[in-house]
């Protein structure tokens, strides 16, 4: 069982904290959870490198809405924490040191680096349990380092999500500086075993197009990480070469942060929520 850190009234729902020892990680993890009054779908944030299992629903601005759609509200922590890795307390650049939703596979990470595995079957699983909530009616998002997340995650394991969108993902890790940095480390240097985390390789190996329904992604224009670490456009050729539907929309003055979030994420709690209501 999950420990209760705190709970907050909100919106007629309810916020909470929790940290739980994780089998999958071998640490504790928190997370974040927003119950609405009536919850009938689950949708999964997962966060980018310099943020909580908090940060999202402190800052975006999303429990409002979600409670009218009945959407609850799953923010995962990023990172396992206090492993004592040599080089951990270093290593909270960007592309390393984050858990990258991915299973690490060389040393020192992969004793504890397990985010795929702990959140695809242990937080996931326990949470829609808790919730009484139908598996079929989950949906994925996430930013940055999430994006990247959100888009491997729904591509590796289909059927696991029945909606996707994400903001400012990391849209092909295998040719940026983050996603090399992470892959080296934690996947070691056959750059073949990259492709299976990489959002834009992965889509291109479809047979047929995920999400009919469409994908959404919303990207910053002002976004000082867009033309070297993000790569939209990869994303966007992918989709297109596998007849995937995607609403790839690019916003003027906006930049990487949550202000953009705040901005955009109406629009992707009711982009998860019409999907959501047709999944069977």
């Amino acid at each position: 069982m999950a420990e209760l850190l705190s709970e907050h009234r909100c919106f007629g729902g309810v916020q909470r904290f929790h940290r739980h020892e994780s089998a999958e990680i071998g640490l504790p993890m928190r997370f974040g959870l927003f119950v609405p009054p009536e919850p009938r779908a689950l949708l999964v944030f997962l966060a980018g490198l310099t943020c909580t299992e908090e940060t999202f629903a402190i800052k975006a601005g999303a429990q409002r809405l979600a409670s009218e759609l009945g959407l609850a509200l799953l923010t995962p922590d990023t990172s396992p924490r206090g492993a004592n890795v040599p080089g951990e307390s270093e290593a909270w650049d960007f592309g390393f040191g984050a858990g990258f939703y991915l299973d690490a596979t060389q040393a020192p990470w992969a004793q504890y680096w397990r985010m795929e595995s702990y959140l695809l079957n242990e937080l996931l699983p326990q949470v829609q349990a808790e919730l009484g909530l139908d598996g079929a009616r989950t949906g994925l998002f996430g930013h940055s380092m999430g994006g990247h997340g959100a888009l491997t995650l729904a591509l590796r394991h289909p059927g696991r999500f029945a909606s996707l969108s994400a903001l400012a993902p990391i849209a092909n890790p295998t040719q940026c500086p983050w996603g090399r940095k992470a892959f080296s480390g934690y996947l070691g240097e056959d750059e073949q075993a990259w492709r299976a985390h990489d959002a834009s390789e992965l889509m291109r190996a479809q047979q047929a197009a995920p999400y009919p329904g469409g994908i959404l992604v919303d990207q910053g224009l002002a976004d000082k990480f867009l033309a070297e670490q993000l790569l939209p456009e990869s994303l966007e050729s992918a989709c297109a070469a596998v007849s995937q539907p995607l609403r790839l929309r690019r916003h003027a003055g906006y930049d990487h942060g949550y202000y953009f979030i705040a901005s955009v994420v109406e629009d992707h709690l009711r982009h998860h929520a019409r999907e959501l209501r047709a999944a069977r």
